[in-house]
């Protein structure tokens, strides 16, 4: 394909998820005057099960829908296998250890921007986009994320372990844009996907039962519910079902002198098999200070080891202020006020303004019960 001038267009390929955010990136680049395919990923071979919001049948249904109306080609790729060794198998892994995992910011690094990337390329591809709500800016020393402008929808936390180098021949079209402009756009371009659901949760889980679809994998080993004095209260399914700060589905009440609602989640105590909770208001999982497993850095690295910046740790929270310190196993982070269930295994990702600058898997906390 050639521009008026003569000269190639320039050619995009488009992670198309089925939902409408991939629409609209695919629909603004070809406006945009580039040579457009659409790629579709298949990440997981099981049946759905019900009304899974991640059917992958469905979603590429409405993928080669999408491409037919833009009329632009449309292709799928199978990397079940890359996503099993790379994701999945790191997911499992987080559990048996009592953590827990957030495999979408894996995804992203291992699948999207790795062998997606490498197969847009068999494609002659000279860009690769995708619908995700953040931004690019290119300097001395690579590419730097930035969150997007509708800070309600922006994924760069999502995006905190993707190498610099990765993202160098990469187009956002959505960093400027509201999520209500995009599905205004849609609708008034005759998009099949403009009032499509967004997906949520894990993909691979999707709307299914949590607990059935882990002790799929994992075998489940009950055990008791203590309080923090060691008094039994109850038994647990298997410790990985519960995560710190849990209030509901702990399964006990009744218990004279307590509020049944205010029961929640200190500590998993992986030795002994035991769940330790307590009734209240949750002042014992404060803690103002973490240590990740390493910690990644998108572009140029900072001036100085020590700098004051604002971290989440975990997606829907806002970032709050911090001292981080680059050790040489990973961060430092001392908060200025103290973070409730900030949990081991999730990422705390450092924002500097409206860049982001990387992130690392929480280790350990100061909290009472760590």
């Amino acid at each position: 394909m050639n521009g008026t001038d003569g000269r190639k267009k320039p050619r995009v390929v488009v992670g198309m998820s089925g939902g409408v955010d991939s629409s609209v990136a695919a629909y603004l680049l070809k406006e945009r005057g580039y040579d457009v395919v659409g790629l579709f990923m298949h990440n997981w071979e099981e049946a759905d099960e019900g009304d899974s919001a991640c059917s992958s049948a469905t979603d590429w249904q409405d993928a080669r829908t999408v491409c037919g109306y833009l009329g632009i080609p449309v292709y799928s790729v199978n990397f079940a296998a890359e996503y099993r060794e790379r994701v999945f198998a790191y997911f499992l892994s987080e559990y048996k250890k009592g953590r827990t995992p957030n495999p979408d910011v894996l995804c992203n690094r291992e699948i999207k921007f790795g062998p997606f990337a490498d197969y847009a390329a068999t494609l002659g591809a000279d860009y690769i986009a995708t619908g995700h709500y953040c931004a690019l800016r290119h300097a001395e020393g690579g590419a730097q994320l930035y969150e997007a402008a509708d800070k309600s929808k922006d994924q760069s936390y999502f995006l905190n372990q993707v190498d610099s180098r990765r993202l160098e021949n990469v187009l956002f079209p959505l960093a400027d844009m509201q999520k209500s402009e995009v599905r205004a756009l849609a609708e008034k371009n005759g998009l099949v996907t403009a009032s499509k659901k967004d997906s949520t949760g894990i993909c691979f889980i999707g709307e299914r039962n949590f607990k059935k679809f882990l002790s799929a994998y994992l075998p489940a080993c009950a055990g008791d519910i203590v309080d923090v004095n060691g008094k039994v209260l109850g038994r647990h399914d298997g410790l990985m079902y519960y995560t710190l700060g849990q209030r509901r589905g702990l399964g006990i009440g009744g218990i004279a002198g307590e509020d049944a609602n205010r029961w929640f989640v200190v500590k998993k105590d992986l030795e002994n098999n035991v769940l330790v909770v307590k009734n209240g208001e949750g002042e014992e999982l404060m803690s103002t200070v973490l240590d990740t497993e390493g910690f990644h850095i998108i572009g140029a690295p900072p001036e100085t080891d020590t700098l004051r910046c604002k971290v989440k740790t975990r997606y829907r929270q806002p970032a709050q202020d911090a001292e981080l310190t680059l050790t040489q196993t990973g961060a430092h982070v001392e908060f200025s006020r103290a973070q409730r269930a900030v949990t081991p295994g999730q990422y705390a990702v450092a924002y500097v303004g409206e860049r982001c600058l990387g992130g690392g898997v929480i280790r350990k906390t100061n909290g009472m019960f760590s």
